[in-house]
């Protein structure tokens, strides 16, 4: 059987309410059968939805920190991510890529997946998203540069407004080596069969 997640939260009653009185204000019965555990099944969800709020991306980083003598490029890539778009609160969803040159110190590579993770799983919108993931990275390790690529679609663009189904939004942040061309070449033709897959 598969372990369900716990979400807890003082605010859990609150938020319920809160659902409950969205759903009558959307001039829907939350009394009738159907709806009766949608305001706690939503509080939930959104609770889970957000959970990057109370982790620490560069405590993650540190953890599995270790002292190593490699000064090439790492790439983690097709890191899939969800999130929530802070203008609408509708999902965006795609893939992180992200590469950094060491500078004395590596971290585990599951590592960077959850950094990505943690900062999906805020309130956000992709421009800052791809900046906190760089900014971490480099504050936390010290390499020599940093590069994250991310590439999504937006649940905000394909069911409201200009509902357009098939635009794709890709961001991108570098430091230090990865100001050069050359090296900046090089980390998009690795990645360059994951691009647009989404």
């Amino acid at each position: 059987m598969l372990d369900k997640e716990i979400i807890t939260s003082p605010h859990l009653e609150e938020l319920m309410e809160c659902y409950h009185r969205i759903l009558t204000l959307l001039g829907e019965d939350p009394s009738r059968e159907g709806l009766l555990k949608t305001p706690e099944r939503v509080a939930k969800a959104m609770l889970s939805l957000t959970k990057g709020y109370s982790l620490d991306p560069h405590e993650v980083l540190r953890s599995a920190k270790f002292k190593e003598d490699y000064n090439q490029m790492v790439i983690v890539k097709d890191i899939d991510f969800f999130s929530l778009c802070e203008h609408h609160m509708l999902p965006f969803y795609g893939k992180a890529h992200v590469a950094y040159i060491p500078n004395g110190y590596i971290t585990g590579l599951s590592k960077i997946a959850r950094v990505v993770d943690i900062f999906s799983h805020r309130l956000q919108v992709q421009e800052r998203m791809t900046l906190q993931i760089k900014e971490c990275i480099q504050e936390t390790l010290n390499p020599l540069g940093v590069m994250v690529v991310v590439e999504a679609k937006h649940m905000c663009m394909q069911m409201r407004g200009v509902e357009k189904q098939n635009a794709i939004t890709t961001t991108s942040d570098f430091t230090g080596a990865f100001n050069q061309a050359k090296t900046r070449a090089e980390f998009m033709n690795l990645i360059k069969n994951t691009i647009s897959t989404i």
